[in-house]
């Protein structure tokens, strides 16, 4: 699922770089597709395929960081738990740059998803108790460039997917017996019900 997920990530990056497709127009995300008059939730997920094409280091570094943890992770979790954690992860940095950033501006990246994979990774890690450096530095850097002015990363989105994606690691290790799967499922689907409704927010919450 990893190199899967990798490939099709690449592949839409590579079509961002034709001119005339609009790829990036069509898939990123911003607060304003979540209005009723312009409602496009999918964006909430399609943009965690298309990444910045101004710098390529954008792209590269999900992509490696994906590589890094997806692997670990995938062997661990398996890879429908994996893939769940990844997506809801990503809706779940949508969630935060709905609530916390401009609507206007419109944000590209897998880093929510990102984010949520080292979230996830971090909690597993630490109840194995294991050494966290390496995530820790991962963390950093991309923290650090989602303050990076013009190139569409969000900060909010890095925020939302790592609580996010903490969420799902706790849920993954508290219920990891083979007698608490359906506990497990319900859990996933609670939180996942929980983020489609703060997805709606100018629907329920017409705050501007």
């Amino acid at each position: 699922m990893t190199y899967s997920i990798i490939g099709i990530t690449l592949a839409v990056y590579l079509l961002q770089l034709i001119p005339g497709l609009a790829i990036t127009d069509r898939l990123l995300y911003a607060g304003v597709y979540s209005l009723p008059f312009n409602f496009e939730p999918w964006r909430m997920i399609t943009s965690m395929l298309v990444h910045s094409t101004q710098l390529i280091f954008h792209v590269a570094l999900n992509m490696y960081t994906l590589w890094i943890f997806g692997q670990l992770l995938e062997n661990v979790l398996g890879r429908w738990r994996f893939l769940a954690l990844y997506l809801i992860s990503g809706l779940g940095g949508s969630v935060a740059v709905l609530w916390l950033s401009d609507p206007r501006v419109g944000v590209v990246g897998a880093s929510g998803a990102i984010f949520g994979l080292m979230g996830a990774f971090l909690v597993i890690q630490r109840r194995l108790g294991g050494n966290a450096t390496q995530l820790l530095i991962l963390v950093g850097i991309n923290l650090v460039i989602g303050f990076v002015p013009g190139f569409n990363i969000a900060w909010q989105a890095h925020l939302g997917g790592l609580v996010v994606g903490a969420l799902v690691g706790f849920i993954y290790v508290e219920t990891r017996k083979r007698d608490q799967q359906r506990l497990q499922v319900i859990l996933l689907a609670a939180l996942v019900v929980v983020l489609l409704i703060l997805s709606l927010r100018y629907f329920l919450f017409p705050i501007f």
